[in-house]
């Protein structure tokens, strides 16, 4: 049995808390009160509920706004928040960080646990704190009502982790690997980093569909309808991109369309019918405006940050370049400008073979 902390209270925090609860494992649910309409359920019934995929309703130890008790004797805590909730829920750590506590953002979104350890004025090659990160969230999950969440998928393979630095690695994937045993280790954080792809779908999609988004209010599938020859031609090319900036940094990427088949999304690797047809994305709908994170984080915390990476490495990013000014364009937001995940500000600017190894 393993006592552990679960830091959010969106879909991916819903779903990890039932699963590792319906385990056996004594689970703690904590969230800053502004975002506890779910905690706050959790907390009158002492379960938390799921649907889909799972079924029932799992105990919860706790669920609440006191970090101190939600940490109390838990040997692990997964942050399960969206990028721009990193920063937050580090300073709200820094006096209860433990050596005998290890912290996994998943997933990263972009260099989460760098983010994470500057926040807390932590070096990057400091290994006192176990403190890592996964390269997507496990499930595909929607919260339909608070306390239940939805799962439509879970993850059985290609969930990749890596601790900052990665000697410290092993110790992370084996705690992960309780509940979650497709996990795998990635040779570092820049792995799962690059390997998370919603800032190579999400923003694409937003931006070929953004007419149909903002005439219908979103009433269309959001892969199903949306991933066409033209906007399936825009993924790919981003994807290739990816996979070069991994390439010079001597990190083998894995193509989305073939990670999604492996994960259990796809039930063919390409990237036309592989996403409008994919098993896992089917009953996806389209978000009501364009004011969404799939633009609003995706773009700022992700294809900006590969952006300046490839601009470091030498390697050319024309289509994720163009998303970037088109999405700034269309939200009236300089998003190269707003970002705070540019490598030189983590740490990240001198990435020579000498510093990649020690990573």
């Amino acid at each position: 049995m393993v006592r552990i902390a679960i830091l959010g209270s969106g879909n991916g925090a819903l779903a990890a808390a039932y699963e590792w609860a319906s385990k056996g494992h004594q689970v703690s649910l904590w969230s800053p009160p502004e975002f506890g309409r779910s905690i706050d359920s959790i907390a009158e019934t002492g379960v938390v509920e799921a649907r889909g995929l799972f079924e029932g309703a799992a105990p919860v130890q706790y669920a609440g706004h006191d970090l101190a008790v939600a940490l109390e004797d838990a040997v692990l805590a997964l942050v399960v928040a969206p990028a721009y909730a990193h920063e937050a829920t580090a300073e709200a750590m820094r006096d209860h960080l433990r050596e005998d506590l290890a912290v996994a953002l998943v997933p990263s979104a972009c260099a989460g646990a760098v983010v994470f350890k500057k926040v807390l004025g932590l070096d990057i090659a400091d290994d006192t704190y176990l403190i890592g990160e996964t390269s997507t969230l496990p499930y595909g999950c929607r919260i339909v009502s608070p306390g239940v969440v939805r799962v439509t998928t879970r993850v059985r393979d290609g969930l990749y982790a890596a601790a900052l630095p990665s000697s410290r690695t092993g110790e992370l994937v084996t705690l992960l690997k309780t509940v979650w045993p497709q996990v795998e280790a990635a040779r570092n954080v820049l792995q799962t980093t690059l390997q998370n792809a919603n800032p190579v779908l999400h923003p694409a999609l937003m931006l070929l569909n953004a007419c149909r988004i903002e005439n219908t209010g979103g009433d269309f599938l959001f892969y199903t309808d949306g991933v066409t020859p033209a906007s399936a031609r825009l993924i790919e090319t981003i994807d290739k991109e990816r996979i070069a900036i991994g390439r010079a940094l001597g990190i083998d990427i894995v193509p989305d369309p073939v990670m999604g088949l492996r994960q259990g999304y796809l039930s063919e690797a390409t990237y036309l019918t592989g996403y409008n047809q994919g098993i896992g994305f089917a009953g996806s709908r389209s978000p009501s405006t364009l004011t969404f994170r799939y633009l609003t984080e995706d773009v700022p915390y992700g294809l900006v940050f590969m952006s300046e990476l490839a601009r470091q490495m030498g390697v050319a990013t024309p289509a994720i370049d163009a998303v970037i000014s088109l999405a700034s364009i269309l939200m009236e937001t300089d998003y190269r400008a707003v970002s705070e995940r540019l490598p030189p500000t983590l740490g990240l600017g001198d990435l020579t073979p000498e510093f990649l190894a020690g990573l």
